[in-house]
């Protein structure tokens, strides 16, 4: 048996492997028995085309904040008081307002630092807070289930993506939430805000911290 770093694909191989896939027009095809045949998929198979495969960029982009002298925290604690939902000494929680769900908030470290360079101290609050909020999120009258992500290919600086799916809508379940939020009508400020509080309070009485400055 071979070792398993033999097995560890290129970038150029993995492409290549998916390019030999497409069409004579470089485009996959719609994979009819994963997510786009779901019940709660957003759109009907027979309108969709996926877009035809690019080239390898040369390298991976630098992102916002990569330098941490250029990031927002090199100038100190940045709480929005428009936005700043809950925080304490090492940690901000941020509602997004351009979300069309019950509310979407963004956690982040004060410190300058990704997933994968959190220090061991950030790392077990980190988890524990990601435990508080999703309990806050999910004990929202109109949510369902609360949803947890992270990209980080805008940028550098940690933020994990906390998203609470709307009670007893099943089409919204699962991945599609976002492909369906985009196409949702608009969330009033005040409910958001509402919303946002009533997490807050549920996070001041768990974990301690502070709540938002618009109570």
């Amino acid at each position: 048996m071979g070792r398993t770093s033999d097995h560890l694909e290129t970038p150029e191989e993995f492409h290549a492997r998916v390019a030999a896939a497409t069409d004579a027009e470089g485009r996959l095809p719609v994979a009819v028995s994963e997510m786009p045949g779901w019940d709660i998929f957003p759109f009907e198979i027979d309108s969709l085309r996926i877009k035809p495969l690019q080239p390898l960029a040369d390298a991976e982009p630098p992102r916002r904040g990569e330098d941490p002298a250029d990031c927002w925290c090199a100038a100190g604690p940045a709480d929005d008081p428009e936005r700043t939902v809950w925080s304490n000494e090492r940690w901000v929680l941020v509602l997004d307002t351009t979300m069309r769900l019950p509310i979407a908030v963004n956690l982040l470290p004060r410190e300058h630092c990704d997933l994968t360079d959190v220090p061991d101290d950030l790392a077990g609050e980190m988890g524990r807070l990601v435990v508080a909020v999703s309990a806050a999120i999910e004990s929202l009258p109109g949510v369902g289930r609360a949803q947890l992500a992270k990209y980080g290919d805008g940028g550098a600086h940690l933020h994990l993506f906390l998203l609470g799916r709307p009670a007893r809508m099943l089409q919204l379940r699962g991945s599609p939430l976002l492909d369906w939020e985009e196409n949702l009508p608009a969330v009033p400020l005040e409910v958001h805000r509402a919303h946002a509080s009533y997490v807050a309070a549920r996070l001041v009485e768990r974990v301690g911290g502070t709540g938002p400055a618009w109570t």
